[in-house]
């Protein structure tokens, strides 16, 4: 219960803050991509303090033996290329260009009651479906062969 808790608090902050800096603003995202017409470099300045919280987080949380809330940390160990990462990387790249939504921008913009995120969200979730049944279906061939 602690988890959850702990999990939801961490995405309010999360979505307060994306939604305070403008970027559930799909408008304010792609004018940081408009670098020729009314660019915004507002979205760069949002990355790179996300990105100092981030370091900041890691150095203090990693100086602990085990997390908070469970034994052991669970970090990503694949570090190599392959065509799902980079073909989801365009994906979202592509879709975050036409959009101007991202995940983490588009589901707290939920709650501002627009129908933009939700289209947005359902066609996200359809893509993420359909990703999912395509890797069951090469481990499949994979596995047959």
């Amino acid at each position: 219960m602690v988890r959850i808790v702990s999990a939801a608090m961490i995405g309010l902050v999360f979505g307060t803050g994306i939604v305070i800096s403008g970027m559930a603003n799909p408008a304010k995202v792609l004018n940081f991509f408009d670098v020729f017409g009314t660019w915004d470099p507002s979205l760069a300045l949002v990355m790179a303090s996300a990105l100092a919280v981030t370091l900041a987080g890691y150095l203090f949380v990693f100086r602990r033996l085990a997390p908070l809330f469970g034994s052991q940390f669970h970090l990503p160990t694949k570090r190599d290329l392959d065509l799902p990462l980079i073909a989801g990387s365009a994906v979202f790249g592509i879709g975050w260009g036409i959009a101007g939504f991202c995940p983490g921008g588009a589901i707290p913009a939920l709650g501002l009651g627009h129908t933009q995120p939700v289209l947005f969200v359902v066609t996200m979730t359809g893509g993420i479906l359909v990703a999912s049944w395509l890797k069951t279906v090469s481990t499949r061939r994979q596995s047959i062969a």
